[in-house]
């Protein structure tokens, strides 16, 4: 029997392209080093790996590289996918989100929605695992399309002012007005993209298993080295010493983060119990 293989693909972006996103450039510090970072994860375990980095992770490029793993990978074997960047949204087309938006990745020149990232997880042969871990805004669900068990209300999206004169935290969330503007003036595109989507969601026969910066109601946090989520979890990774699984890898995760803040972990597609009972990032 031939030895599983991993391929990985690292995204992150610390600005997007002001001409797309209604002259907003979306400035973030530490979303390039989050991606490096978890590369060298990803090389460390065995994955052959390639990270786009800010002007480099466009729609095309993150599209191409996830359907470039679904064609070499087969069953058994392993995608890692990571991105670090802002989460946006855009209106619901199909129906499937009760709050009426789809939940988004800002890639560098345009945003790619959760319902394409569906699409793309379909042409996965059986049983290959997938890993997403997502450090953006209103992540907790956007390997899929709709998560009906999370009432979204109260969400926050705009940084909170501190009185100990300590700087405000910044966020990875496009800001609602540029969320607007966004679609509006590129309304023909994304109605292009969800009009190229089937009307009922191809089947999922791969493993996808998320674990998300926040839920989709929070905001991730940005950083001075890392995102709050990332920094978290190479502490909790502490080098390869951690030992457990994904479920006790997510609850360390969690027990280290405010609130605020809480990485959502969720499976989608075949659920597979092997999966379930490996170290993190094992081939």
């Amino acid at each position: 029997m031939a030895k599983p293989k991993g391929v990985s693909l690292h995204i992150g972006l610390n600005g997007v392209d002001p001409k797309h996103y209604a002259g907003w450039a979306g400035p973030l510090q530490a979303c390039e080093a989050d991606a490096e970072d978890m590369a060298k994860i990803a090389k460390t375990s065995g994955f052959g790996g390639t990270t786009l980095l800010t002007k480099k992770a466009t729609r095309g490029a993150v599209i191409d590289g996830i359907k470039a793993a679904a064609k070499k990978l087969k069953t058994g074997d392993f995608f890692f996918l990571t991105y670090s960047g802002h989460g946006g949204q855009v209106p619901d087309q199909n129906g499937d989100e009760p709050d009426l938006e789809d939940e988004t990745w800002c890639l560098y020149d345009g945003e790619l929605i959760d319902d394409e990232l569906w699409e793309l997880w379909s042409g996965f042969q059986k049983d290959v695992r997938i890993l997403v871990l997502s450090d953006s805004c209103h992540s907790g669900t956007v390997v899929r399309m709709a998560y009906d068990e999370l009432a979204r209300t109260g969400v926050t999206r705009q940084p909170v002012s501190r009185s100990n004169g300590h700087v405000d935290p910044v966020f990875r969330a496009m800001p609602d007005d540029v969320a607007l503007k966004t679609y509006r003036e590129n309304q023909k595109f994304y109605d292009k993209v969800a009009a190229a989507l089937p009307d009922k969601p191809s089947p999922v026969d791969a493993n996808v298993r998320l674990i998300s910066g926040c839920q989709d109601n929070q905001l991730s946090q940005d950083g001075a080295f890392n995102g709050l989520f990332t920094g978290t979890l190479l502490r909790v990774w502490n080098n390869g010493k951690f030992q457990g699984v994904y479920t006790q890898f997510h609850q360390d995760i969690v027990k280290r983060m405010p609130p605020t803040q809480s990485p959502n972990q969720m499976l989608v597609g075949r659920h597979n119990t092997t999966y379930d009972g490996q170290r993190p990032f094992t081939i």
